[in-house]
């Protein structure tokens, strides 16, 4: 590896701008390539939420490198919507799960409180309680528009001397006696050092390029707009009903003044999906699950309807903890940087500081533990 290596990230989602901008940060000469546009996979669908009620002292450090980075890109005009986040508990367990979160999450620097069944309508005036013990509510969280982020890390990165070309599919590549890569694109081929795979959904067709497997499964999700025919006289906060995989799957939160937007972050198929072909529309079972799961637990919004609606994709691991690191420990010039699905957007800056240090020192030296997320051969099986 040269001083100043030249490094490709392949993939223009929050994943690859996140470990692009980590990389040339450091130095690194850094060329992202995309075949289509700027946050047009995944990253682009997603509904952007960022938040840290989690009980796993794991997430919470995760999380601990991620919330800063975004709070400095807001200094610079990303628009994060704080309109707070509120996991929900079924069970007394639970609920004292999120009483041990509260004060992990304090030692982090963040801002959460329990609260009990009977006091989540102070937070969610229309909410129905029944079945549940309580929830634990952090007022900083919230959400970002994905496609803006990108575009500030693109702005960022170009000023830096970085180089983005968009609608560059990589066709084919070859390892240089020497060491390195030549890319091949539809464009003139490129020369590189190292290269880090942050394909999303094409993650493993990109791996497979290289001769390496991943398994990385593009699981298909879909979010609903709700309209309501009067606006709330409150802000809905980021509402979840999931703890440690338990729960409906259930998400909703504000978008506009009279405009939800609902999603279930559980799937009916495992079947993976082909991010070539894949239906983006929202399909008709799905409003009517949504919609039988949104009147459960909040049965009187005022006049609500269903709107528009969109599919996406979850690239999703075997463990549903993302690969970050090389996959053959005798080739650590080819990194991967993948399969965050459901949470790659609140994770996508400290999986790019991570994909970072993988390449420039050899191991996850600015977040101690992250060696966790590594592709072994026990966590990078079929799902």
């Amino acid at each position: 590896m040269t001083t100043s290596p030249h490094v490709v990230v392949i993939g223009a989602g929050t994943l690859g701008m996140w470990t692009a901008t980590n990389l040339i940060e450091q130095g690194a000469r850094v060329t992202v390539l995309d075949a289509q546009a700027i946050a047009s996979g995944s990253s682009g669908r997603s509904v952007g939420v960022v938040g840290t009620q989690f009980t796993d002292p794991f997430e919470l450090m995760l999380r601990g490198h991620a919330i800063p980075r975004f709070r400095e890109l807001e200094e610079v005009g990303l628009r994060f919507n704080h309109i707070g986040y509120l996991r929900l508990a079924r069970t007394q367990e639970q609920l004292e799960l999120f009483e041990k979160s509260v004060v992990m999450q304090a030692e982090k620097g963040f801002r959460a409180r329990v609260y009990k069944a009977d006091e989540l309508a102070q937070l969610v005036p229309h909410i129905d309680p029944a079945g549940l013990a309580g929830g634990i509510f952090g007022p900083d969280d919230g959400f970002i528009d994905p496609h803006e982020m990108c575009t500030i890390l693109a702005e960022r990165l170009r000023g830096r001397g970085g180089v983005i070309r968009q609608f560059s599919k990589v066709n084919d590549i070859e390892r240089r006696p020497g060491g390195g890569y030549l890319l091949k694109t539809g464009g003139a081929a490129i020369d590189c050092d190292m290269v880090v795979n942050a394909a999303g959904a094409w993650a493993s067709p990109v791996a497979a390029m290289f001769g390496q497997a991943l398994h990385v499964r593009p699981e298909r999700h879909e979010a609903v707009s709700i309209l309501l025919e009067k606006p709330l006289d409150y802000t809905m906060p980021m509402v979840m009903d999931l703890v440690n995989g338990e729960g409906s799957g259930l998400n909703f939160r504000h978008e506009k003044r009279n405009e939800l937007i609902a999603e279930v972050h559980k799937v009916a198929s495992l079947e993976p999906e082909d991010p070539e072909t894949y239906n983006d529309q929202c399909e008709e079972e799905s409003k009517v699950h949504l919609a039988e799961l949104l009147l459960e637990r909040v049965p009187h919004l005022p006049g609500a309807r269903l709107g528009r609606g969109w599919a996406g994709l979850y690239p999703v691991t075997a463990d549903h903890r993302p690969f970050v690191g090389p996959i053959d420990p005798l080739e650590p010039t080819l990194v991967t940087a993948a399969g965050a699905g459901g949470y790659g957007i609140q994770l996508s800056p400290v999986i790019g500081q991570v994909a970072a240090d993988w390449v420039l020192h050899g191991s996850p030296v600015s977040a101690p533990g992250a060696e966790a997320l590594l592709p072994t051969p026990a966590r990078n099986i079929p799902g």
